[in-house]
């Protein structure tokens, strides 16, 4: 009692393991009890037993042990743990219970077994029980056995795998226990049921007795096939489906999974048991001894499979036999054992195929009917291991043979062979020269000839249909025609009522050969040692090759290092790659013991690769050496380098084969593993293209069964990899691998769920281009699938042709009057299908009676219809395109039927179609426009919604969708509510791809009534039309989207990108496909577009943010409410897998969203800026994160993106900038090297996305901070930007800004003291020492550190400053740079990082001259779009006008440098002038009239006009922006008043006739700024507008005058060219046509310049734009034009310039490329010959002059002219007179070319000369125009008069202006008198007091006008030769004379 009492106090599962069987009872007991109360399955409860179950069915006390199978299982049925001892117990119970005597546990033994199973173990199960087969206890045996066929009959073949049961049974046929053989027999009669015949191969050799039982079992089996009726865990809706038929006495619809009996088989290798002596019996002369040879070989062959090797030989020899042999027992023998040979080797036999044919097509001459069918059932087995495309030269080589059996037999064969193929695999290609033969054969005069040509014909037309082959067939006659269809329809049902063929295996899916990538690979042969070494003695140096070999490492080392430096110096051609190679591998070679000598050695092979032509010879020399070292921890690294290398050289897929059995042919498993781990990283980084899937499948197969753990893990890495490529598919090729490993496989995958492959970033050099070609090609033939992986996995699928299955019996079957007989031949088509598993398009009649079930009374029969549709498309894959009309459409037909239920289930049928078809099919043709005229409501409804969710995933449709408007319309007006609101969400969708103005049109046509009511959904629809989905990247081999196939057919107004082809594809498909279809769907949504484009609702987020309506992007850290907030924004622009990842918890799923938006940022570059803030902002989270891994890859992408917005010419609008910036320079402070470096080179491309004046704030504030780095970095980057940009970037203004930078001179930190110092230092190089009035006062100790910090910086410069001012520094002084650069839109050169770089790029120069941008551009797209009123002008630095007194312009050197203020003040002002000329685009009138005026200032006076030279450009841009502007804007706006419009329009045109009466700026307009005006001011003049407004008119003749001052007076090539290129634009678009009259009317009046202006044109570029306008409109085009004034116009010009440059014209041809491309040399030779001899009539201009022009001078005589007046000029006595030589010498000869006299000279002399003729011109004029005294307003008020004639010179404003300037000059007046009102009148807003500005703009005139008097008093003596040296004896003298001038300006009012 006592021990009693100690086990019952135990706890259960203590007593379960008691060595008392009593307790271990009680135990069990208990436990039983407890596993039935509880109900949670993942109860920790059930953990405690997970040891303890074995041993409940093992226990040794039988009672106990029947207690504890009880509990075993009931806690397998439970648990959620059991899984996971399936092995063990199973294993426990086959030995420990399946011996016991008691049936009572056998019966629990099996149960628990068969639950193994429901819980989805069925794989360790069988495995268990299989191996108890192999136990010397046949009562083990006996209920293994029956626990197998339990299985069987319960689970059905799906679960239960058969091939290795069906393995094991021969041998347990031949056990000596009764017992065991009827168990065995049971088991074969219950195999049978569901695999039918295929089980007989496998049983052939069992004894005849047990095989004759077993037939006579079989044929007492029912034909139905069996169905499952226990199920999977997995499989609970099957389940349901089970028990709901069994409720309702029906069927189960379930089928049968197809067996291939070949695949039972095990393989058997025959090679060796050919005899020895057999290939010389094959030639003896006796032919009983060649039949014994045979007969051998016969014997072998008739096993079923056999094993894969080298048969050539054996097939070479009995191709000898059947060829020459002239016993024809023989030739049959042979030609059995060819046939036995081709079945049993299948596709492997295909590379002899090629061998063969050609000889049994000859031999077809034999009459013999044995012999002739041997050599059919050869060639037919042959045909099923190739393809016919690989066999038809071989067939066409015979066809024209004269033997009639030959011609018959070839015909048969094809015959038979069209059968097995379908339109995908029997292309036109194929076909048309097979019908040609064919055709002729027709009119053989042999009889059997005919008919054999006939049925062959008539199958051709069976199988690809009448459509392909009828445009072969229209030379026969109609009754030859009608033969071949009768024997088309006679002949295939022959064949479908023959008996069943074997199941055809894939032959070239896809119908394509590979282009054969190496075809332009180096190649070379072996060299031997002694020439290697050779070569390689000849580019190495000679001590590289004595040390390559020394005992010394040391030595090696040192060679290692001379071969690298000369590997890296080779040319590439010159490189001997293998002798190279073969020297590295000379002894030691690859058994180097010192690691540093190895690490170079394998460095420099990779050098070799990547530099040299590296061959796959060269290859196959070091490859084993660096598959040896890929292990070595030191060594591995640099072993991977080489290899990736090799295969950027040799091809990864050739790379990796022989890498990988290099591999496995070693037994170190670190090799095997690295290797396998190098594989998978090469994948990703080449793609998957060109890899040999199953070579690669076979190998990780081998690693998966490695002992070594490492290996096993990389294979499954290596699989997780192929899976990103391959898709779900992979899966199955590893059903057969252990549970365990299984499931690590399933684990692996499922981390790869959800990803897409990454794009490749390496490819192999010799094959890009041809890869390129291939994917083309590939996307040509089917973009509805993936490429690379995807559809290579398809390819691998073994396709079986099932149309000899579709008999006419089954077919009438299916339609029979008896709804259970239709549901009979139903079934049997769902059997068929379902045993084929993959089938071929070819399907016979099936197409027309499912066509009719869909139609079916019966809706059971149609829903089962519909799922064998869907299990058809599955089935059949790509293929189904071919039936989208015979069937598809029906499906859609379905859609109208009245029950929910059997729509769903059409819906479902139809969506699994389009997953394997695309979009294409189902929107050609009228078929979609014909369902929807179906006045069906619940079909409409459903078809829009299905149109409604596909069309906006596709970038491209056919143009057949416009015929489903109309019937789109009638839905919008149906009378059914959900029609309706159906039609109304597929309007948008239709109007992505159709456009609105096609859907405008076509509403057009419709009633009145309904026409407004459809118009109004139209602008509705508008709003919301989606964008069309961007093109994906590229991503090697990778899935894409498969929803809709890439087609050249597709119709579209604007051209896409090739889309990316996918293996994932759609939506779900059929059942028991769900977790797969769910993956498809993923990787179909990866593959679209990461941002959606969606019009204004960035500036619908500005608007809100601004009105706040939401929170402002402002915090210091973030809370959740702005994440939630920014989670909402992102939900409607961003992917929805995309905003997954980017909101993950886990920090990697972050860093892979950032490598796909790095991918897709080129490709999506529009819709990525459409969504910028959001970006930025989500990356202001990412700077709070501590992940150095996501910052750094945050980092890169912003590099990346600010590049791409710079390319684009994208600035950051205010928000985004103030969402951004401030969190980016928190990261400034970073305290990794990397990151600060990073954030460094992003501010430096920030600004120039971002004015530099606006980034400079920022900086500001981050020098705040309490970090001291972050200070310190801010303050470094500040004094870039003051270098960079100069002072006027400090904001809001250099004093209070510099104040602030100053106080951190007192810092406490070192690096902060430093940098504030720099930054000053960079400040003082700037604006001298101004500087010390700008930072204010400062203590002593850091003003005594300033000082010096100066001091040093002024030592540098000056001791690095030249003697003499270089060229450089001279233009620079002439050409004054700009170093206020913050509204440039792209600076010439790059920002510099650092201030310290920068200062000593600055060394070599000035300091008053920084390294600065050199470029002016305007961000006209920032311009156009700031509305807000721009800030006043900021107010000038006042300059001390006393330091002017120093002698600057004295030329002795040691006084050149003493003052740079003129400079600095010219600097200043150009700096003024580009802010200013920005203002004039504002948004806002009274800033740009404000603008216009103080510009206006510059242009009325000439001395002061020239500061606008070198930014006309800039300034005509800012005019027509403004002009866009008020076009747009202003004008639409009724809030402003109409009159401050015709104001600006008034200042605009008065600025711009100033600006063209001045000759030399009007020059400057480039073309491009010249068509823009014209462009924008002839908009003005057509502008109805304008007209209705009081003044309008006025504003109109105006420009008309403009039009022709800017005709006038602008270069002349240019305008020329502007206008060329306006027409041609005006014709190309669709512009007004008063447009093209204008600009054809202003290029008339250019012609008419011609005689004048001819030799200043640049006639090569003018009749280049001649060429590209004729080039786009031919002579034939121009004449289809409405009107012919276009034509005659650019006739009239082309003979014009023929006329006056004669056959001179067609030297000037020069710039045109491609001259055939237009007319114009063609056109040109013949206006040259028409004109005769024209060259003499180019110096008459036609004019009244022409008689004073016939004595021209020679050339040589003008220039000895010209030369001596200029001479005049340049001395200080007579420079009036040449000056007045020079314009009578103008007048008279007014063509007269000065340009090559004043090209050499300096601007200053150019000037004076341009001043001086035109002062004696005002002379001239004065005095013959005296008494004139008429004044002329040169600007305008609100009613000037500008009615003036475009020839009158005299009303020039610059004339009177050039007088009224001489007579004040003799007065001596300052030339500031208010003759007329300035500008700045028209501005009501501004009292008229002078600013700022407006005070310096007058000191600079007034120093200007003193410096170029003494310069024209003191430096034109450099340009008298005679005088060159000459200066003024008294320097003091002249200061003295500066002096008095200067107090002369001071005098004058200001």
């Amino acid at each position: 009692m006592g021990d009693d009492s100690e086990w019952i106090k135990l706890p259960t599962d203590q007593k379960c393991e008691h060595k008392v069987w009593k307790a271990r009872l009680s135990g069990y007991e208990e436990a039983l009890k407890l596993f039935q109360r509880i109900k949670d399955e993942k109860s920790p409860e059930w953990g405690k037993y997970l040891g303890l179950i074995k041993k409940f069915v093992t226990d040794s006390n039988v009672v106990a042990q029947l207690k504890g199978l009880e509990a075993a299982l009931v806690f397998i049925e439970n648990a959620h743990v059991a899984g996971k001892t399936a092995g063990e117990v199973v294993s426990g119970v086959v030995t420990k219970v399946f011996n016991q005597p008691k049936a009572r546990a056998k019966e629990l033994g099996t149960d628990i077994c068969l639950m193994y199973m429901e819980i989805e173990k069925a794989e360790v199960v069988q495995d268990e029980l299989l191996k108890g087969l192999d136990n010397k206890n046949p009562k083990i045996v006996v209920t293994c056995i029956e626990t197998l066929r339990k299985a069987l009959s319960e689970y059905g073949s799906k679960i239960v795998t058969l091939k290795p049961v069906v393995k094991v049974l021969s041998k347990q046929f031949e056990s000596r226990e009764k017992a065991v053989r009827d168990e065995v027999k049971l088991l074969a009669v219950e195999i049978y049921k569901w695999i039918r015949d295929a089980l007989r191969p496998p049983l052939q050799n069992i004894n005849s007795v047990q095989l004759k039982e077993l037939e006579e079992e079989w044929m007492k089996l029912p034909s139905t096939p069996p169905k499952q009726t226990r199920f999977l865990r997995s499989q609970l809706d099957l389940k349901a489906k089970f028990e709901q038929h069994q409720a309702q006495g029906e069927q189960s619809d379930e089928t049968v999974a197809a067996v291939d009996p070949y695949e039972l088989l095990e393989a058997v290798e025959i090679l060796s048991k050919i005899p020895k002596d057999f290939y010389d019996k094959i030639e003896a002369k006796k032919w009983q001894e060649r039949r014994e040879a045979l007969e051998a070989v016969e014997a072998l062959t008739k096993n079923l499979k056999l094993e894969n090797g080298d048969y050539g030989d054996l097939v070479r020899a009995l191709k000898k036999v059947v060829g020459k042999d002239a016993n024809v027992m023989l030739v049959s023998a042979a030609a059995k054992c060819l046939a036995a040979l081709a079945s049993g080797l299948r596709k492997k036999f295909g590379t002899y195929a090629g061998q063969v044919v050609p000889t049994i097509l000859e031999k077809f001459k034999e009459k013999k009917p044995q012999v002739v069918q041997a050599l059919q059932e050869a060639i037919d087995a042959i045909f099923l291991t190739t393809t016919l495309q690989n066999l038809s030269e071989d067939i066409l080589g015979v066809m024209d043979n004269k033997n009639p059996s030959i011609k018959q037999q070839v015909s048969l064969f094809l015959a038979r062979s069209f059968r097995h193929c379908t339109q995908a695999t029997l292309p036109k290609s194929v076909l048309k020269p097979l019908c040609a033969a064919l055709i002729k054969q027709v009119n053989d005069s042999a009889p059997e000839v005919r008919d054999a040509a006939f049925e062959a014909l008539g199958t051709a037309l069976k199988v690809v249909g009448e459509k392909a082959v009828n445009p072969f067939l229209s030379d026969v006659d109609k009754l030859k025609l009608d033969k071949v269809r009768t024997t088309s329809r006679v002949s295939f049902l022959q064949s479908s009522a023959g008996p069943s063929k074997k199941s055809k295996p894939t032959s070239a899916v896809g119908g394509k050969t590979k282009k054969n990538l190496d075809n332009k690979e180096f190649t070379e042969s072996e060299l031997s040692i002694e020439v290697c070494e050779e070569r390689a003695a000849s580019v190495l140096p000679a001590s590289c090759g004595q040390q390559l070999d020394s005992a010394n490492w040391k030595e090696r080392l040192a060679s290692m290092e001379e071969f690298q430096r000369a590997v890296e110096t080779m040319d590439k051609v010159e490189m001997p790659c293998q002798a190279l190679v073969r020297m590295l591998a000379k002894k030691p070679g690859w058994k180097e013991t010192n690691f540093q000598v190895m690490q170079m050695k394998l460095h420099i092979v990779a050098l070799i690769a990547q530099r040299g032509q590296f061959s796959k010879m060269s290859a196959s020399v070091v490859l084993d050496g660096l598959v040896d070292k890929i292990g070595d921890v030191k060594c591995g690294g640099n072993a991977k380098e080489g290899l990736t290398a090799i295969s950027e050289a040799c091809s990864l897929p050739w790379t990796a084969e022989q890498v990988v059995s290099m591999a496995f042919a070693q037994k170190n498993p670190k090799n095997q593993a690295e290797t396998l781990n190098w594989l998978a990283n090469a994948m990703k980084e080449f793609g998957f293209a060109g890899i040999n899937v199953k070579g690669f499948i076979n190998n990780v197969k081998t690693a998966l069964g490695a002992t070594n753990p490492a290996v096993r893990t990389a294979a499954i890495a290596l699989l997780g990899v192929m899976f990103l490529y391959m898709g779900a598919r992979l899966r199955m090729f590893f059903e057969d691998e252990k549970p365990a490993l299984l499931a690590q496989i399933d684990a692996e995958i499922e981390k790869m769920q959800g990803q897409s492959p990454p794009a490749p970033i390496k490819f192999t050099k010799k094959s890009a281009a041809e890869e390129e070609g291939d994917e083309g090609e590939e996307q040509e033939e089917d973009g509805g699938r993936g490429g690379g992986g995807a559809q290579d996995i398809i390819d691998l699928m073994p396709r079986t042709d099932i149309s000899d299955k579709i008999t006419a019996d089954l077919v009438s079957k299916s339609g029979d009057k008896n709804w259970k007989i239709r549901k009979e031949g139903l079934d049997e088509i769902a059997a068929i299908i379902s045993e084929a598993k993959f089938i071929t398009a070819n399907i016979g009649d099936l197409p027309l009676a499912l066509k009719a079930r869909l139609s079916d009374s019966n809706k059971i029969l149609v829903q089962q219809t519909l799922t064998i549709l869907q299990q058809l498309s599955t089935a059949m894959g790509p293929g189904l395109k071919q039936h989208v009309k015979a069937m598809g459409f029906p499906v859609i037909t379905v859609l109208g039927d009245s029950k929910a239920n059997v729509r769903a289930a059409a819906m479902t049928t139809l969506q699994a179609w389009v997953e394997q078809t695309g979009m294409k099919d189902w929107l050609e043709g009228e078929d979609l426009s014909e369902e929807l005229k179906k006045e069906n409501p619940f079909l409409r409804q459903e078809v829009l919604g299905w149109l409604a969710e596909k069309l906006p995933t596709l970038r491209t449709v056919p143009g057949d969708l416009m015929m489903c408007v109309p019937q789109l319309y009638s839905c919008l007006e149906d009378r059914n509510g959900d029609v309706r609101k159906k039609a109304q969400d597929a309007l948008p969708t239709f109007m992505m791809h159709l456009g609105y103005d096609k859907m405008d049109k076509a509403a057009g046509k419709l009633k009145t009534a309904s026409k407004d009511q459809v118009l109004g959904m139209l602008e509705k629809a508008r709003a919301l039309m989606p964008a069309k989905p961007a093109a994906p990247a590229k991503a090697g081999g990778g899935r894409g989207s498969a929803e809709q196939p890439a087609s050249e057919d597709f119709v579209e107004s604007k051209p896409e990108a090739k889309k990316v082809r996918g293996g994932g594809s759609g939506k779900k498909g059929a059942a028991g496909k769900k977790p797969a279809a769910k993956n498809q769907k993923d990787d179909e949504d990866k593959s679209g577009p990461i941002f959606i484009l969606i019009p204004n609702a960035k500036e619908q987020r500005i608007k809100e943010e601004k009105q706040l309506k939401i929170l402002k992007w402002n915090f210091t850290t973030p809370r959740d409410e702005y994440l939630e907030q920014l989670k909402t924004q992102i939900s409607t622009c961003f992917a929805k897998w995309l905003q997954d990842e980017l909101f993950h918890i886990d920090f990697q799923r972050h860093v892979k969203a950032i490598g796909v938006m790095i991918e897709r940022l080129e490709s999506e570059s529009e819709a990525t800026i459409s969504c910028l803030d959001l970006i930025l902002k989500w990356f202001t989270l990412r700077f709070f994160d501590t992940n150095t891994t996501v910052l750094m890859k945050v980092l890169e992408y912003l590099k990346l993106m600010f590049a791409m917005l710079n390319r684009e010419d994208y600035h950051l609008t205010e928000y985004e900038a103030n969402s951004f910036i401030p969190y980016l320079i928190l990261k400034v402070g970073e305290s990794k090297d990397v990151v600060r470096k990073d954030v460094r080179a992003i501010l430096a491309m920030l600004c120039k996305v971002y004015p530099a004046s606006k980034v400079f704030p920022f900086l500001m504030d981050g020098t705040k901070s309490k970090n001291s780095k972050q200070r310190a970095e801010c303050l470094e980057e500040l004094g870039c930007l003051i270098e960079g940009y100069g002072i006027n970037v400090c904001q809001p203004t250099p004093a209070k800004s510099l104040k602030e930078i100053a106080v951190h001179i007192g810092d406490r930190d070192t690096s902060v003291r430093n940098a504030a110092l720099n930054t000053v230092v960079a400040v003082y190089n700037v604006c001298g020492e101004q500087v010390y009035k700008l930072i204010g006062n400062l203590s002593e100790k850091d003003m005594s550190m300033l000082e010096e910090r100066i001091k040093r910086s002024a030592k540098k410069t000056t001791t690095a400053a030249p003697a003499k001012p270089s060229a450089t520094e001279r233009s620079q002084r002439e050409h004054p740079t700009n170093p206020n650069s913050t509204f440039l839109r792209k600076p010439a050169q790059e920002d510099p990082n650092k201030l310290n770089q920068a200062r000593q790029n600055a060394q070599h120069s000035e300091p008053s001259h920084p390294s600065i941008p050199k470029e002016f551009q305007l961000d006209l797209d920032m311009i156009e779009m700031d509305q807000s009123r721009v800030c006043e002008l900021p107010d000038l630095v006042q300059h001390e006008l006393d330091e002017l007194l120093e002698p600057i312009m004295i030329p002795e050197p040691k006084m050149r440098s003493v003052s740079p203020h003129f400079d600095d003040l010219h600097n200043s002002t150009a700096s003024t002038v580009n802010f200013v000329i920005s203002q004039v685009a504002s948004g806002d009138i009274s800033n740009s009239i404000q603008a216009l005026a103080q510009i206006d200032e510059l242009l009325r006076q000439e001395d002061k006009a020239e500061v606008m030279s070198g930014h006309i450009d800039q300034f005509l841009i800012a005019t027509f922006m403004q002009l866009r502007l008020i076009y747009s804007t202003h004008m639409a706006d009724e809030r402003l008043d109409k009159k401050d419009i015709i104001n600006l329009y008034s200042c605009i045109i008065g600025n711009m006739v100033s600006l063209f009466s001045m000759e030399s700026l009007a020059r400057e307009a480039s073309m491009g700024v010249l068509k823009d005006l014209l462009h924008g001011v002839m908009i003005l003049m057509l502008d109805k507008r304008v007209e209705d407004i009081e003044d309008g008119l006025q504003v109109i003749r105006s420009v008309n005058m403009l039009v022709t001052r800017v005709l006038e007076k602008s270069d002349q090539t240019n305008m020329i060219s502007a206008l060329l290129v306006l027409l041609q634009d005006s014709l190309l678009t669709t512009a007004p046509p008063m447009f093209s009259e204008l600009v054809m009317k202003c290029l008339w009046r250019m012609i008419r310049f011609l005689p004048e202006t001819i030799d200043n044109i640049n006639l090569d570029r003018i009749l280049l734009d001649v060429h590209n306008f004729m080039k786009i409109y031919p002579k034939e085009k121009l004449k289809q034009l409405k009107s012919d004034v276009p034509h005659r116009t650019l006739k009239t010009l082309l003979h014009t310039l023929c006329k006056l440059m004669g056959a001179k014209i067609l030297d000037h041809l020069s710039m045109i490329e491609n001259r055939n491309e237009s007319e114009l040399e063609a056109h040109l030779r013949r206006a040259v010959k028409h004109s005769g001899n024209v060259s003499g009539l180019k110096s008459d201009r036609g004019n009244e002059k022409s008689s004073l022009r016939t004595d021209q001078m020679t050339k040589a005589k003008v220039s000895d002219i010209l030369s001596e007046i200029f001479k005049k000029i340049g001395s200080k006595e007579n420079t009036k007179e040449g000056l007045t030589e020079l314009y009578e010498y103008k007048q008279k000869y007014s063509d007269a070319e000065l340009e090559p006299f004043l090209k050499s000279t300096s601007l200053f002399f150019q000037s004076y000369v341009e001043q001086g003729l035109r002062i004696i011109e005002s002379e001239t004029r004065i005095q013959t125009s005296a008494g004139k005294t008429r004044s002329h307003h040169p600007l305008f008020g609100h009613k000037a008069d500008f009615s003036l004639s475009s020839n009158n010179e005299e009303l020039k404003p610059a004339v009177y202006y050039e007088r009224l300037k001489i007579l004040r000059q003799k007065q001596g007046l300052a030339n500031n008198s208010k003759q007329r009102p300035p500008m700045s009148s028209l501005l009501s807003s501004k009292p008229p007091v002078a600013s700022s500005t407006d005070m310096l703009h007058s000191k600079l005139s007034q120093l200007k006008e003193s410096r170029e008097l003494y310069q024209q008093e003191h430096n034109t003596h450099s340009y008298a030769p005679t005088q060159a040296h000459t200066r003024s004896a008294s320097p003091a003298g002249n200061l003295d004379d500066l002096k008095k001038r200067l107090e002369r300006i001071r005098s004058k009012p200001q």
